[in-house]
């Protein structure tokens, strides 16, 4: 019986090395996530905050991030304590595979307006704002399926004044998810979701 878990074990090992390096480094399935498309990435407990008390924050708002990074880069920056900055999920671009940092009832730092840090959800998407060949059908599907998932869990409406840009935060200084980043179909994508 011993030598059976041994060899179990490596076997486990070894499929586990046969995936890649972005996918062995996020996935953990014993961990809970809010989403069932999601594996869970936690970035440091530096990076965002816990509210206090028992009740839940309201959230109302779900803000659409694109990376400026690789997906490894992002999942790395949310682990790093010294970078103050999370997101609560963060989409792959090549097969929309999705990793969940900060839990929902967690206020992640990723608006850059603590109104909207507060009461939203943020999802980053692999890619760059001027890189389109980033935003494949898988991520916009994935992501789609995901916010769809988060409005109904938050009573959030599926429309664009509710599902927003990081750009249209208020006080923000960024651009993403840019002007080449299809709204109509995003939007499209999650009411039919």
């Amino acid at each position: 019986m011993h030598r059976r878990r041994i060899l179990q074990a490596a076997a486990g090992t070894a499929a586990g090395l046969l995936l890649p390096a972005s996918v062995r480094g996020v996935d953990a399935p014993s961990a809970g996530t809010d989403s069932t498309l999601a594996r869970w990435a936690p970035a440091s407990s530096a990076n965002y905050t816990v509210p206090a008390g028992p009740s839940p924050r309201r959230v109302d708002r779900v803000v659409v991030h694109i990376t400026q990074q690789t997906f490894t880069q992002t999942l790395g920056i949310f682990r790093d304590p010294a970078k103050k900055v999370s997101v609560h999920y963060v989409v792959r671009s090549g097969d929309g595979y999705t990793a969940q940092c900060v839990p929902e009832r967690d206020i992640a730092w990723h608006a850059g307006n603590w109104d909207f840090n507060v009461r939203s959800v943020g999802i980053e998407h692999e890619g760059w704002v001027d890189r389109p060949e980033y935003f494949t059908a898988s991520m916009y599907e994935r992501s789609a399926l995901l916010t769809a998932d988060i409005c109904d869990r938050h009573g959030i409406p599926r429309d664009r004044e509710h599902i927003v840009g990081h750009y249209e935060v208020p006080g923000t200084d960024h651009t993403d998810p840019g002007p080449l980043w299809d709204w109509d179909r995003y939007i499209r994508l999650v009411l039919l979701a």
